[in-house]
């Protein structure tokens, strides 16, 4: 008894820690999203009226909601490939024995994470630039005429794709390496021993073995890239047309820009929904597959 006494003590601080800066908002942003709590109630609750489920109702009868979650799947399931695959190969690159300077490397291309986005916009803003950018310059070398990519509604939210995933490759191909690293060497030279090439080493060693690694990479990207929301913000502000409004800038903007906060919290805990479907889904792979 003493000790599970002892074991409540030493959690207490982190419990109550939790609670106060987790469960409680939760809860609170819970019982907003059926109110019509809004900026005049913020001088007076007497003006937040409980309105039920009116909110969802709202917000499936809202275009704009549909579109921001069309915008928002179109950059995870776009985007979301990309950036896994890009990680591995880079991973896979750096774990190669023939790659020199792997410090140096890995040091390069973990930098665009921990690199400020603001820093990142204008970097990438004058890469995009429809006159003087990089990217319309080396297209001009192949005889392809220049691209409006942040004001283009067709190419604007490829352009936040392309962006997001230079930026934040680096992560997952930290977490790659570390599996790769985990994965005996001597499953190879028994593989090239046998005679198995290097694609064939590659499908029968290491995609099972990175298995585990690529689920938990899969997870956190899916989770990631659902909340979309500071590379629009920054670049595009939802626009040209809203083809790079997202679920989470749209929840922005009810919220902080027309102080619709009953209805920006239904919307946050219906994008916690569709977080917790992809999550489940993932997880009945994992099982499925017995990874």
């Amino acid at each position: 008894m003493g000790s599970k006494r002892a074991v409540f003590f030493f959690l207490a601080p982190a419990l109550v820690a939790i609670g106060v800066f987790f469960f409680i908002p939760v809860i609170a942003a819970f019982v907003l999203s059926f109110t019509d709590f809004d900026i005049y109630a913020l001088g007076n609750l007497d003006y937040a009226r409980f309105i039920g489920i009116k909110n969802y109702a709202q917000l499936i009868g809202d275009p704009l909601f549909w579109k921001a979650l069309k915008n928002t799947l179109y950059f995870l399931l776009l985007g979301g490939p990309l950036s896994i695959a890009v990680s591995l190969v880079a991973a896979l690159m750096l774990q190669s024995k023939l790659v020199r300077f792997k410090s140096f490397f890995r040091t390069a291309y973990f930098a665009p994470v921990v690199t400020t986005l603001v820093a990142v916009a204008v970097v990438w803003r004058f890469v995009y630039h429809p006159r003087f950018g990089i990217l319309n310059y080396v297209l001009s070398l192949l005889g392809i005429g220049p691209i409006d990519w942040l004001g283009d509604s067709q190419w604007a939210m490829p352009a936040i794709i392309l962006m997001a995933v230079w930026k934040n490759f680096g992560y997952n191909m930290v977490i790659f390496i570390a599996g790769l690293q985990n994965i005996p060497d001597e499953l190879y030279e028994a593989a090239s021993i046998d005679g198995a090439g290097t694609l064939r080493q590659f499908s029968s060693i290491t995609v099972p073995m990175l298995a585990p690694t690529t689920l938990y990479v899969s997870i956190i990207t899916m989770i990631g890239y659902f909340q979309l929301f500071a590379e629009p913000y920054v670049m595009t502000q939802g626009g040209p047309l809203n083809s790079t409004l997202s679920i989470v800038l749209l929840m922005y903007q009810q919220g902080f820009r027309w102080w619709n906060m009953g209805y920006s919290a239904a919307l946050a805990f219906v994008l916690f929904a569709f977080i917790l479907a992809g999550s489940l889904l993932q997880s009945r792979v994992q099982k499925k597959w017995g990874v």
